[in-house]
């Protein structure tokens, strides 16, 4: 039987021993650990011994995990491997664990070992320590014991039997593996079998032992050691950062305060061990900033806090680890700084943006009230707009005066105390004035006289008399009176009969009746005494007089006057009164007339209405703004909320004992304005409040809340005059009752621009703009006649009074033109600009006659274009039947020259020629006469007619289709037609004497000459026109 090769026992690797190895002994019956008595053939088989039926088990010398399986030996080979002179022991003095004496004999011969007589060689077990601590790191695999891993063996220097083969783990999927290092040593290593993570798992426990290498190098019989407890802990590699639970934080703070900790940041490492795992510092990354934080995350402020100086900071923090690794990622910390507790209004912006045109808009859309906690009972709050600076109080329409009247339903017959200047109302032109508004402005040293007719003299019982007024107090000295409105003497004496002025900031209206039958006293001055006359701002006055009552309107509120005083009656006198705005008259009692008394503020609007008085509806029409302060939905007001508005509605009072129906209720507040174009600007706002607080009068103080609506500027109209700017009418039309309408076609546009969203969105070029059509009302548009004013004696314009009535219009008629006014639609102008008829009642000297129209919205403020138009007419001339005249065709300039030949029609015997063509036309008979003088006397001249005109009258025989030809034949040519190509030489020359006959004398011969000079050039020009007459048949149907 060949021998197994053995390895020397001084392998120099050291590693791998030779596991098969045994010791040179007789066959024992010796069985493997953990192998019962009853379980020994079964073990055989397992250990590579043959079966019942003789088959074999695993391969001899194999490992069978962390088992070591040795190659069975037989007992003559054994013997022959051994060295010369080894001495084989007995076995009878060495059993193997769990095997009774009276059993070893069976056993060992199962094993294939010695009898009961040979004895053991390996007789002890291999020793090691009880327990083992070692320390492996992460993602290495050396682990380093304490104590080292060495085993040993009582039975050393014994071959195979002192030796260490094997180290045996014993647990479940354990990443360590034991391998020994040196045999005779017993050193062994302990190592993983994969990388270790600590995250995963800190520790491992489990047990070890050693094996020894049996008897011999075929031996089975290995002997173990106890088992040792093996403790490894995995030491941490720092692999992670540290990172914050939360990507930002957030803290309020209070100003003016300290804090020991505003916030708390965390931060974790993922790390296992305590030395990388825990965070040992935090720092703030944001320089300058007045914050600190700990080593606990805790940041506080170094410095107080100032609301006013900064709302908010934000800053980064970092962590670092106990192995000084930084966090990833900073964390954004928040900090906002609260102002103090102080009562008052939240969230509400002070600019506020409107549109005009979109209607009502909330001014504070999440305002809320804060108390602080106080135990509030009841709170009042007061909205004001503030409009006073905004044209006469706030925005009112700018209509004129007459406008305006119109509109509110004011009775007829009012007078403008202070139009716009113009040629008609001129006493304006002097003083100061702010077109816009037509306010204008006094200064105390200024008057205008009113001319007389424009007021009548007796102004009954009933009138009034309105104004707006703009005062403050008096300068210098305190006594002198201002006078608004004066009706005085103009000379000889300085009787005052009515009078309005401003004495002390009291309003007085003086009125001295005239002497009567009852020669008794009367009222006669009646004061009002009004913080508004003398605050600076705009106010509406009406004074209604019902003699002996007057009464006082101020903006739509009734004052009755608090001092009436008496006079006498004005005895009736032949002196001549004047009647003066912004000062008084001082025709007498002075060395020269002079204004006294003079006003110093700003008035607008001043009109007086004889015979009648303004009921309180057209006086709130009159005064009333169109902007103004209002409440988007009263019946979301909320339960226990009080309010009320003042009539011009710039004041709004809430009360309540809520704060969130306050808060609700103040949040539905809005402005209005109902403008289509409203003034452009400013409107102030302040909200004030006041709070009671249960079992006090006033517990807390709440600041005013200042606000402004910025009123944008509106889209500006274009507004345009459309129509025909020139045509022509006969004379008889002008004459007629009807007369010419001069605006038949007009039309009346307004549009606006608008930018054009771009289609592409991508594109950078410029927006375009469309033209939008848009409606408004016009207030007025005048009809100029230029070239001169209208002659009343032969011609006017005219316009019914029933189309101007059906339109609610009214309208002014003067010789320099019509002017149509009052506030109405555009469509509503046009037609009644469609029914304005000019009438001349002596056409026959006219030629043209040339008009401008001109449009306006808002008193002037937008205007439209000026349309020109001119008027021609055409002139009608009678002629006999027995009268033949050279008409001289003028076409029309409306009609397009047309150059084809023109069929014949017949001429009526009135034509239609220009004026200027008269004497043309007398001169061509007078031409006619010379030219039949010249035939008896030239033969040879009128043989030469003749030719001509025959072959013309050839030309004329031609058919052709003349349906869609128009032509203008001479009346002279239709004169001399009849003897074309009709009548013999013979018949046209008898004619031509007896034509002759009756002006052979008339002319001398050296005139005749010139005559004939003249005809020969008119008949060439004649054949010329006749030879012209050639026809473009192209066009000509066949």
């Amino acid at each position: 039987m060949r021998s197994h090769p053995t390895r020397s026992r001084q392998d120099p690797s050291g590693t791998a021993p030779w596991l098969g190895r045994c010791s040179p002994r007789s066959k024992t019956s010796h069985f493997l650990p953990g192998v019962s008595p009853s379980g020994a053939l079964q073990g055989s088989h397992e250990l590579g011994g043959r079966g019942p039926h003789g088959q074999l088990g695993p391969p001899p010398g194999s490992i069978q995990g962390n088992a070591f399986t040795p190659r069975p030996l037989s007992p003559r080979s054994q013997r022959d491997s051994l060295p010369a002179g080894t001495l084989l022991s007995p076995l009878r003095d060495q059993l193997l664990p769990g095997i009774s004496p009276s059993e070893a004999p069976h056993h060992s011969r199962e094993l294939g070992g010695r009898g009961p007589h040979e004895r053991l060689v390996n007789k002890h077990k291999p020793w090691i320590e009880t327990s083992y601590h070692g320390v492996i790191t992460e993602n290495n695999d050396t682990v380093i014991l304490d104590p080292p891993l060495v085993a040993l063996d009582k039975d050393a220097p014994v071959p195979f039997a002192g030796e260490i083969c094997a180290f045996k783990i014993h647990g479940q999927e354990l990443p360590f593996e034991a391998v020994v290092l040196n045999k005779t040593s017993g050193e062994g290593r302990l190592r993983a079998k994969s990388p270790i993570d600590c995250e995963l798992q800190k520790e491992y426990t489990f047990i070890i032992q050693a094996y020894d290498c049996g008897a011999g190098p075929r031996e089975t019989a290995w002997k173990k050691s106890h088992k040792a407890v093996v403790h490894i802990q995995v030491k941490d590699v720092n692999e992670f950062a540290p990172t914050f639970k939360e990507p930002a934080y957030k803290a309020v703070v209070t100003e003016g305060k300290i804090y020991d900790s505003i916030l708390q940041v965390e931060a974790v490492d993922e790390d296992c061990s305590p030395q990388y795992s825990q965070i040992c510092n935090y720092e703030i990354v944001t320089t300058d900033v007045p914050f600190a934080i700990d080593r606990n995350g805790n940041i506080r402020n170094t410095e107080k806090l100032s609301y006013d100086k900064q709302h908010q900071y934000e800053i980064l923090v970092t962590a670092y680890d106990c192995g000084q690794k930084p966090a990833a990622q900073d964390t954004l910390v928040q900090v906002d700084v609260k102002p103090v507790c102080k009562p008052g209004w939240q969230d509400w912006a002070k600019r506020i943006e409107y549109q005009p045109g979109s209607g009502s808009l909330p001014l504070f859309p999440s305002i809320h009230l804060e108390t602080c906690d106080g135990p509030v009972s009841s709170i009042q709050i007061t909205t004001e707009l503030q409009t006073n600076y905004i044209g006469k109080g706030c925005d009112r329409e700018t209509y004129s005066e007459k406008s305006l009247q119109k509109l509110c339903g004011a009775s007829s017959g009012i007078i403008d105390l202070l139009p716009s200047p113009s040629a008609a109302t001129n006493w304006t032109a002097g003083l100061l004035v702010d077109s816009s508004e037509m306010i204008f402005k006094f200064d105390g040293k200024q008057g205008a006289k009113i001319p007389d007719g424009i007021v009548p003299k007796n102004l009954t019982d009933q009138f009034t008399i309105t104004m707006w007024m703009k005062h403050g107090p008096s300068p210098g000295v305190r006594a002198e009176k201002e006078t608004i409105l004066c009706n005085s003497d103009k000379t000889e004496m300085n009787r005052h009969h009515y009078a309005l002025y401003v004495h002390n900031c009291r309003l007085v209206f003086l009125l001295r009746k005239d002497f009567d039958q009852a020669d008794t006293f009367r009222p006669a001055e009646f004061h009002w005494k009004l913080d508004q006359i003398c605050d600076k701002e705009w106010h509406y006055y009406v004074i209604n007089v019902e003699f002996p009552v007057v009464t006082l309107y101020m903006d739509g509120a009734t004052y009755e006057p608090y001092l009436v005083t008496n006079d006498w009656p004005i005895h009736p006198s032949h002196i001549a009164m004047q009647l003066t705005v912004g000062a008084c008259w001082q025709g007498g009692e002075v060395t020269k007339p002079r204004f006294a008394q003079f006003f110093h503020g700003s008035l607008a609007s001043l009109t007086i209405r004889p015979g009648k008085m303004e009921s309180q509806k057209v006086i709130s029409c009159l005064q009333a703004c169109k902007e103004g302060l209002d409440i988007n939905s009263l019946e979301s007001l909320g339960q226990g909320i009080k309010y009320h508005f003042n009539p011009s509605q710039s004041v709004l009072v809430m009360e309540g004992d809520d704060i969130g129906n306050i808060n609700r209720a103040l949040q539905k507040v809005s402005y209005i304005n109902s403008r289509q174009f409203p003034t452009a600007g400013v409107r102030r706002l302040k909200v004030s409040s006041k709070v009671q607080c249960f079992g006090e009068d006033v517990c807390i103080s709440i600041p005013d809340l200042d606000a402004y609506v910025m009123v944008l500027q509106a889209i500006e109209p274009r507004i345009t005059l459309q129509g025909t700017d020139h045509f022509w009418r006969p004379a008889t039309q002008f004459a007629s009752a009807r007369g010419v309408i001069l605006f038949p076609d007009i039309k009346i546009v307004s549009t606006f621009a608008k930018p054009e969203a771009p289609r592409d969105l991508k594109t950078t070029a410029p927006k375009s703009t469309v033209l939008e059509e848009m409606l408004h009302n016009l207030d007025f548009c005048d009809i100029l006649v230029l070239g001169g004013d209208l002659d009343p004696r032969h011609e006017c314009l005219e316009l019914n009074h029933s189309e101007l009535h059906q339109q609610h219009l009214d309208a002014t008629n003067s010789t320099a033109g019509y002017s149509i006014y009052g506030v109405g639609s555009m469509s509503r102008y046009e037609q009644v600009l469609h029914h304005v008829r000019y009438r001349n009642w002596h056409p026959a000297s006219l030629e043209t006659r040339r008009f401008r129209i001109k449009c306006s919205e808002l008193n002037g403020r937008y205007t439209s274009n000026e349309f020109n138009l001119e008027v021609s007419v055409l002139h009608e001339v009678g002629v006999s039947d027995k009268e033949h005249v050279n008409h001289l065709i003028v076409q029309p300039p409306f009609l397009q020259s047309v150059h084809h030949p023109e069929p014949r029609s017949s001429i009526r015997h009135s034509s239609v020629v220009p004026s200027i063509a008269t004497v043309v036309i007398i001169i061509s008979v007078c031409m006619l006469v010379f030219v039949v003088a010249m035939g008896v006397y030239r033969v040879r001249i009128a043989h030469q007619h003749f030719t001509q005109e025959t072959e013309a009258a050839k030309e004329a025989e031609m058919d052709w289709d003349d349906s869609a030809l128009t032509i203008t034949v001479n009346p002279m040519e239709k004169h001399e037609e009849p003897g074309r190509g009709e009548e013999e030489t013979e018949e046209e020359e008898e004619e031509e004497d007896i034509s002759s006959s009756s002006s052979d004398s008339d002319d001398s011969e050296d005139e005749e000459e010139e005559e004939e000079e003249r005809g020969r050039g008119r008949h060439g020009q004649r054949g010329a026109r006749q030879a012209q007459l050639e026809w473009d048949d192209s066009t000509l149907p066949y």
